[in-house]
């Protein structure tokens, strides 16, 4: 398993992963940075969406990061070089900020209130987390929560009774099953269950098929891809005429991340558990979102210089130093990355908090389509 074998790429020593449930084969290449000059003790720049982003600025800088990854290992030349930092706390910030406006506006002219309910099977603690935090970003824009806890036990039947009570609800325009759901429970049948009209996660088959359809539009996009467009969106990467890689193939992540992509009209690539040469494939691309779930499986030798990178993974490994005694990685190796990059986001604090900001997003598009405001 690649995720037994891999190393932390930080200066501290070597980290030994915690299980995880994915892995990337073929293994990561064997790759050691060389020694080269020490790193510039800059910070790296800050990147808002008030600052768009060129993918190649300055462009004799990326000139010379060329020549030179083409006889040296890109993550050592130019050690001087730093990506900026895709912020997504402060996007996230922006969205939420915007959604709240609207949702009073629409309150104001309709006396419509959005109302989002969620359903939660089971006692798992970071499943409660979630909803705890989902349930508070609502409060903090105006939307209205509903909130059902089933125990561990519960059958389909009832969480699918509770699916159909929400969607003959007016009051509710959005509907949400905190997944995973328990191993006696079939996820197909349950998200079938939801109304294509308040599948505001976007993982009802409908979506992702309208999704993939040219000339089509889904009525929900699932949050976390439609976040790291966002992210690429608000950053000023262009997208029009790249070459993009998506690392992993879930159904939550993966495919619909290079759905849209390709909807954005990029020339896209998918990097999975069977391909060969990854490395080689991903090293081509102006756009890389990882979202495989191995830790630090992207490292500097895989980008191109100046690419675009969106880290969706989030990793636990061991580290003595942390109080919690382990300490939260990305899927890409971020200090080799951001070495060559031209912008990366970082783990936490990159993809993460954009997720339950287009959560909020998608039920106010939900209210405003369902009582026709525009």
């Amino acid at each position: 398993m690649a995720s037994s074998i891999l190393s932390d790429c930080s200066s501290c020593a070597t980290s030994r992963l915690l299980p995880l449930r994915r892995a990337l084969h073929p293994p990561p290449p064997r790759f050691r940075p060389s020694p080269g000059p020490a790193p510039s003790p800059r910070r790296p720049l800050l990147l808002t969406a008030a600052a768009p982003l060129p993918l190649l600025p300055r462009a004799r800088r990326m000139a010379a990061l060329s020549a030179a990854a083409s006889s040296a290992d890109p993550a050592t030349v130019l050690a001087d070089a730093s990506a900026k930092i895709i912020d997504g706390k402060l996007v996230a910030k922006q969205i939420r900020e915007e959604v709240g406006v609207e949702i009073a506006r629409m309150k104001d002219a309709t006396g419509v209130v959005p109302g989002l309910a969620v359903i939660l099977v089971g006692s798992r603690k970071d499943s409660q987390t979630y909803v705890r935090n989902k349930k508070k970003a609502c409060e903090a824009v105006g939307i209205k929560s509903y909130e059902v806890n089933l125990p561990e036990d519960a059958s389909e039947y009832e969480v699918i009774k509770h699916i159909a009570t929400f969607n003959d609800d007016p009051s509710v325009h959005g509907i949400l099953v905190q997944l995973p759901l328990p191993r006696h429970m079939n996820d197909e049948n349950i998200l079938n269950a939801v109304s294509i009209e308040k599948d505001v996660d976007g993982f009802h088959p409908v979506n992702i098929g309208r999704l993939a359809m040219q000339g089509r539009d889904p009525f929900f996009v699932p949050c976390t891809p439609k976040g790291c467009m966002e992210l690429l969106h608000r950053s000023g990467v262009e997208i029009n005429g790249k070459r993009a890689v998506v690392i992993g193939r879930s159904n939550i992540v993966g495919t619909p991340a290079a759905l849209l992509l390709q909807k954005a009209n990029a020339t896209v690539s998918i990097v999975h558990s069977k391909t060969k040469n990854p490395e080689e494939i991903t090293r081509q691309a102006d756009i890389i979102i990882a979202a495989v779930g191995v830790a630090n499986l992207v490292r500097g030798s895989w980008i191109k210089p100046g690419a675009a990178i969106i880290d969706v993974g989030i990793n636990p490994v061991d580290d003595p130093a942390s109080p919690r005694g382990y300490r939260l990685v990305g899927d890409v190796c971020f200090e080799e990355a951001s070495k060559v990059a031209g912008a990366i986001t970082p783990v936490p604090g990159g993809v993460g908090p954009m997720t339950i900001a287009m959560l909020l997003s998608n039920t106010l598009d939900s209210a405003k389509r369902i009582h026709k405001f525009k």
